[in-house]
């Protein structure tokens, strides 16, 4: 008796349909990307802007909830940390270089990551999540009683800084709208193929292994911890190079930004795009920019809106938008045929 086949139809393999699909999303998304400051207003730039800088936040957070199976509460606390340490090398040492902020609050989002990753990553669930929120309200704590060198509530301010040695216009909406905008996207590009690489790496697979299944990946010989921690890192390096990007757009950085609820707003983000899908945390940074920029220009109730779509979100659409839109095409998707 013959043994049933699988025949495919098409010339080319399936990694190259795979490339092929991938090409057709990304070419039109980068071109729009790209002509966007020259035909929409200045405010609207400066939204997408931010959607860009929450979409890299996002994304880092992601590697720990989608792909390490790790739900931090605390990742405000990266994102503060790399925002205050730019306002901080504005303040002492009188820097204006973007590069050199980059450098310095890299380095700190680094060792910041490394600190806390190192007590929170030996625990796991419910445990590790509360951990991780006290340890950034410590740092909340901190930025908001030790007001002489963090200017308490009324934050410390962070002036335009000059981008690869060029200052800045005296027009600074031109500036930010034009000339900062495709500083934020060319690092977006570079963080999202970063990422990708990394999630897509052996180290990448041993993450998700982990998460999947902690007692065979044990068996496997990975060092849990170990890769937990490294995991905690590079996530906590990528949301603090958020905060980095965030605070000379934003013009003043405050404690706020360090509290719980900011916190929240990057795990929302998170579940809004959908965390079991790469693209997830970009689509909801973007959208939950856009959201909340409209919800606190219309209401002053705007909190309840963001948690009646939270609600909405969870019994409608629990894989987020991206997997519910993945979903409908798999099922529109014409299946192979089989012999």
């Amino acid at each position: 008796m013959a043994t049933p086949t699988t025949v495919t139809t098409g010339a080319a393999p399936v990694g190259g349909h795979s490339i092929l699909r991938m090409l057709a999303w990304i070419v039109p998304i980068a071109v729009l990307l790209v002509i966007a400051p020259w035909v929409i207003d200045p405010f609207q730039t400066l939204t997408l802007t931010y959607g860009l800088v929450a979409a890299i936040g996002a994304l880092g957070f992601n590697l720990l909830l989608g792909y390490t199976g790790l739900l931090s509460f605390g990742h405000s606390a990266f994102f503060g940390g790399g925002a205050y340490t730019v306002a901080f090398m504005v303040k002492y040492f009188k820097i204006a270089s973007m590069e050199l902020f980059l450098a310095g609050s890299m380095l700190s989002s680094a060792i910041v990551s490394l600190l806390f990753g190192f007590v929170c990553v030996r625990y796991t669930r419910i445990f590790f999540g509360i951990l991780t929120l006290a340890l950034s309200q410590v740092l909340w704590s901190l930025a908001f009683k030790f007001f002489w060198v963090t200017g308490g509530t009324d934050g410390l301010r962070v002036p335009t800084p000059s981008l690869l040695g060029m200052a800045p216009s005296s027009d600074k909406m031109e500036f930010l709208a034009h000339n900062y905008y495709y500083y934020v996207l060319a690092i977006f590009a570079i963080a999202v193929v970063l990422m990708w690489v990394i999630v897509h790496s052996p180290f990448g697979k041993a993450l998700q292994a982990i998460r999947d299944n902690e007692t065979r990946a044990r068996f496997l010989g990975l060092r849990i911890r170990r890769f937990r921690w490294i995991s905690f890192l590079i996530s906590g390096t990528f949301t603090g190079l958020a905060g980095i990007l965030w605070v000379p757009l934003n013009g003043l950085t405050t404690p706020d930004i360090l509290y719980w609820p900011f916190s929240g707003d990057i795990v929302f983000t998170a579940l809004l795009g959908g965390f079991r899908n790469f693209t997830g945390p970009i689509v909801g940074g973007l959208i939950f920019t856009y959201l909340k920029a409209y919800a606190v220009a219309t209401t002053e109730y705007w909190q309840l809106l963001l948690g009646v779509v939270l609600v909405l979100l969870v019994l409608l659409l629990p894989t987020g938008i991206v997997g519910a839109l993945s979903s409908v095409v798999d099922k529109l998707r014409p299946k192979e045929k089989t012999w």
